[in-house]
């Protein structure tokens, strides 16, 4: 430890000495041994930042992997197309569809039962009597009251309940209607009405209903199988695919083919290759020297060895699938610089061959993908079993432990500036009143012995 002088200069002086410099230069070397903890925490600190930037770089590669390994991924993605979009057009398809050609034939389409009422001259014309309305095993009856005795507050009424069709009043140049129409499409939804109805405000004539337009179900036939659908929007009859019919066409076999999304996935497997070159970047940042020559926070550190490590192991790993082994095999290689590389044309043509394999090789258990998958949950921060999380969490124990030595060095720090202001301040005033003692020693010694000093 290093030491400290005080400079008196001339004591007759009176000036005595800096008493908060020489307190200041006392703690100055007191407080060195902070020095190498304060550093640590420093270094500690940029290792938090590094690893947090590949723990993040980590997280961008297994989300994009995940794309891929998740069974509701782009493999589950299908497209869909339509020979004759005049006939029927495709809707959707899930990931239960197959990719393959279908043949459909629409024979007549559905439709939606609905009736109509009688004409009344004055929407405010009040009605009297009652409607059974019927749909399917749904039987109830509307009794006319107060309540809901014009068109309007008996379409209100209707539509309030639970009759099993939509209610409204329409409007043509003669009158005025009640319009009713099934909330079933097809034969299931077909309305039957009884009314008794009559206008007690135009001589109580009867209100009748006609049939605007019949339940009925579309009639189609698929890949040779007839079968029909309640609505035009037809699922189930080819698994996985929602097609909507918009016209009959009994003579006009329409074409539908599915074929996998190729171009999401490789778009999927392009997002890949650039998280894991972003891995790859930031790895190699913290194996080498930053502008100033000085080495990487994590230059050397074992952590950051073993994630590359086994990354690199991972990508060469997974069981093989049928035709597939290898990564490369997709159209990806990995260069002497260690970065991922992506030949989509290769990869295409793979998918258009043997596209069960590759889905197999990505998403089967033992498979590359998930091998890849449970590496990266192991060494990421995310995971609490994550090397990189695990790295962070030893590293906030040790930055604690030092920022708890120098919380208390501090203390201790604040403590000796106390008593050193308080000791050296009581030094300072006898040294400031020195020359007011020497003047009475002379005082005293001209008085006995008549000895001037002042002027001799």
């Amino acid at each position: 430890m290093g030491t400290v002088g005080i400079n008196f200069g001339n004591l007759a002086t009176g000036n005595g000495f800096d008493v908060a410099s020489t307190v200041a230069s006392i703690q100055a070397i007191s407080g060195g041994v902070e020095t190498p903890w304060k550093a640590q925490i420093a270094s500690l600190q940029a290792q938090d930042t590094a690893f947090s930037t590949i723990g993040t770089a980590l997280s961008t590669f297994s989300t994009a992997l995940g794309s891929l390994t998740n069974f509701d991924g782009v493999f589950a993605s299908k497209l869909g197309s339509s020979s004759d979009t005049n006939v029927l057009t495709l809707s959707s398809a899930s990931a239960a569809a197959v990719a393959g050609s279908h043949t459909v034939t629409v024979t007549s389409l559905a439709a939606t039962s609905s009736n109509y009422s009688d004409r009344v001259t004055n929407v405010s014309d009040t009605l009297s009597g009652n409607l059974e309305i019927k749909v399917g095993s749904n039987d109830q009856t509307v009794t006319i009251d107060s309540s809901n005795n014009t068109l309007k507050t008996l379409a209100a009424a209707i539509n309030a309940g639970s009759y099993g069709v939509t209610a409204s009043v329409v409007q043509d140049t003669q009158g005025y209607r009640l319009s009713l129409v099934s909330q079933t499409s097809g034969t299931a939804g077909q309305i039957t009405l009884t009314p008794s109805l009559t206008d007690t405000s135009n001589a109580n004539t009867a209100v009748h209903f006609s049939v605007g337009q019949s339940g009925a179900d579309a009639v189609l036939n698929v890949d040779g199988l007839d079968t029909t659908s309640a609505s035009n929007t037809v699922t189930g009859a080819i698994p996985g695919v929602t097609f909507q019919l918009l016209a009959a066409a009994p003579s006009t076999p329409v074409q539908i083919q599915v074929t996998n999304d190729n171009g999401s996935i490789e778009t999927a497997f392009s997002s890949l290759v650039t998280a894991y070159n972003a891995v790859v970047t930031d790895i190699k940042t913290q194996e080498g020297k930053d502008s100033t020559g000085k080495a990487e926070p994590l230059f050397g550190n074992t952590t950051l060895a073993a994630i590359q490590t086994q990354i690199a192991q991972a990508m060469l790993g997974g069981a093989a699938v049928g035709g597939i082994a290898n990564i490369a095999q997709l159209g990806l290689s990995l260069g002497q610089d260690g970065k991922l590389t992506l030949q989509t044309s290769t990869l295409d043509a793979a998918l258009n061959s043997n596209f069960s394999d590759i889905m197999g090789f990505i998403q089967n258990q033992g498979s590359f993908g998930q091998g890849l998958t449970t590496t990266l949950d192991q060494l990421g921060s995310v995971s609490t079993k994550g090397a990189i999380y695990l790295a962070l969490q030893q590293n906030t124990a040790q930055e604690a432990s030092l920022n708890l030595d120098v919380s208390n060095e501090d203390t201790l720090l604040a403590t000796q500036k106390a008593a050193l202001t308080k000791e050296l301040n009581a030094a300072n005033q006898i040294l400031q009143g020195i020359p007011d003692q020497l003047n009475e020693i002379n005082q005293i010694y001209s008085a006995e012995t008549g000895y001037n000093q002042a002027t001799n």
